[in-house]
């Protein structure tokens, strides 16, 4: 709202005193004060409405006057009760300082003034700023968010953030709230005031209806928009969905770069010939980079969807410039190697984990390989992954240093020697569960994990021993295996450990 429009609210009956050239000057909100010195409260553009109770003397009046002013105030509005007018040395202040001044009659009480003219602001600004959106959803699919987010806080006097789950300023001048990210992924509930912010900010989710939280933007104000009218908070949904379509619009320009990503992964993992891996490495364009990392993610349930489980290991990774893609459910990134990777990658999980909500990360981070070894890269990552799903927790990351050196054999195995181990020694326990609804993997499991220890085991599954003992010659008669064998345990091992 502009300052001149208060001239045209008749019930108020204000009457400008100074400041008739300064009229266009915009509200961002209406004040009540009567200290001497205000400055500390006041951030710009507020409409000051006070008593003049302040006011001891005449030189107190240009004391008062010019923290307003070095405050950036929008204008004055002056009682005449405490005086039967304006004084003089106030008007005075007021025009060489250059601070609109208006005078409220006596009959009209302060809380009158602030209840009608905030209620005006909120109604006409909310429409203003929600028209405002409307056209700059073309500038923000052309231009990126960062002139919707300007124009706001240049237009409207509110100033916004938007950021990513992980903490990266998307739109918006920084600062942002130190808090918000912390406070966005722990909240049982959306929106959530920052309080302790000074002024106080709301955080708000992007698509909370469609985006898991730990995969979602947050979009902050610099207000408590709690307090907000209906036509006010009409605009938050107005502006997430300008965010909404620039999130959109940044994976459609991503498509042929993931395409990209998806062959060269795909090809790894099926154990491609170098060459054509290379080839596909160079149109990803980390052909040039010294060395190499592998890192892969899976989360559990349905959490997030595959194409959200790639963007959010994009968004852990996304300074390193990674190609990301989805194979068997696993997001797996290939990118440039860098030193610290497993710290990194561990401090922005374990950030991300109150926005879990009680799913599971893992993440998986491989050891540094050459262009010829990223097979092997992927393969130590995806063998990484698994190890930190079993360690539970929302989040768990596992570097190729951390592993144990029958883990990093085990990464070895080529795909052939897996898939022989496991039809051979595993698929027929599996059928034979399938068909008879029976627990014979989850035995077996059991008695190799205590070494073959007849008691603990039946402890550990709740059953009687001559139960274990019948369920483990189930197993050897339908395997051909014997489990009282050294060899045969340690086919066993090696089959469940590849799976």
């Amino acid at each position: 709202m502009r300052l001149r429009s208060l001239l045209t609210m008749t019930d108020l009956g204000l009457e400008l005193l100074v400041g008739e050239q300064e009229q266009d000057r915009f509200v961002r909100w209406v004040v009540t004060t009567d200290m001497l010195d205000p400055a500390r409260y006041l951030s710009g553009g507020e409409l000051v409405l006070t008593g003049l109770h302040w006011r001891r003397d005449p030189a107190d009046s240009d004391s008062f006057v010019s923290a307003l002013a070095g405050a950036g105030v929008a204008g004055l509005v002056a009682g005449q009760a405490r005086y039967g007018g304006v004084p003089q040395d106030v008007v005075e202040a007021c025009r060489r300082h250059r601070v609109p001044l208006f005078q409220v009659p006596v009959t009209v009480g302060f809380a009158v003034v602030t209840e009608y003219i905030n209620r005006m602001f909120a109604t006409g600004r909310a429409a203003d700023l929600c028209a405002a959106l409307r056209r700059n959803r073309e500038l923000a699919a052309g231009d990126g968010l960062g002139p919707v987010i300007d124009s706001i806080e240049r237009d409207f006097g509110l100033r916004c953030w938007v950021m990513s789950s992980t903490g990266r300023l998307v739109a918006g001048s920084p600062p942002p709230p130190a808090t918000a990210i912390d406070a966005f992924l722990s909240a049982r509930n959306l929106p959530v005031v920052l309080r302790e912010a000074d002024p106080p900010c709301t955080v708000f989710a992007v698509d909370e209806q469609r985006v898991a939280r730990a995969g979602d933007w947050l979009l902050i104000f610099e207000a408590d928009c709690t307090e907000w009218p209906g036509e006010q908070r009409a605009l938050v949904a107005d502006l997430a969905a300008v965010v909404a379509l620039e999130h959109a619009r940044a994976d459609d320009e991503q498509r042929a770069e993931m395409r990209l990503a998806q062959e060269l992964l795909e090809r790894i993992v099926s154990g491609a010939e170098p060459p054509e891996i290379l080839t596909r490495l160079e149109l990803t364009g980390l052909g040039s980079a010294a060395g190499y990392r592998a890192v892969a993610a899976s989360i559990d349930a349905d959490t997030l969807r595959p194409n959200e489980l790639r963007a959010l290991l994009r968004e852990i990774l996304h300074a390193g410039g990674p190609a990301v893609a989805v194979v068997d459910g696993v997001a797996i990134a290939v990118l440039p190697a860098h030193p610290d990777a497993v710290r990194d990658i561990a401090r922005t999980v374990a950030a991300l984990a109150p926005g879990l909500h009680g799913s599971r990360l893992a993440v998986g981070v491989s050891g540094v390989a050459d262009r010829t070894g990223l097979g092997e890269a992927v393969d130590q990552a995806r063998s990484a992954c698994r190890v930190a799903a079993e360690r539970g927790g929302p989040g768990s990351v596992v570097g190729h240093d951390d592993l144990a050196a029958r883990t990093l054999l085990l990464a070895s195995v080529p795909a052939d020697v897996r898939l022989t181990l496991q039809t051979r020694l595993l698929h027929p326990l599996q059928t034979y569960d399938r068909v008879h609804r029976a627990d014979l993997v989850h035995t077996l499991e059991q008695f190799l994990e205590v070494s073959g220890a007849w008691t603990r085991c039946a402890e550990l599954l709740h059953i009687h021993v001559n139960t274990l003992r019948s369920r483990i010659q189930r197993i050897e008669q339908l395997t051909g295996r014997d489990l009282s064998r050294l060899e045969d345990r340690a086919g066993f091992f090696l089959a469940l450990a590849l799976r």
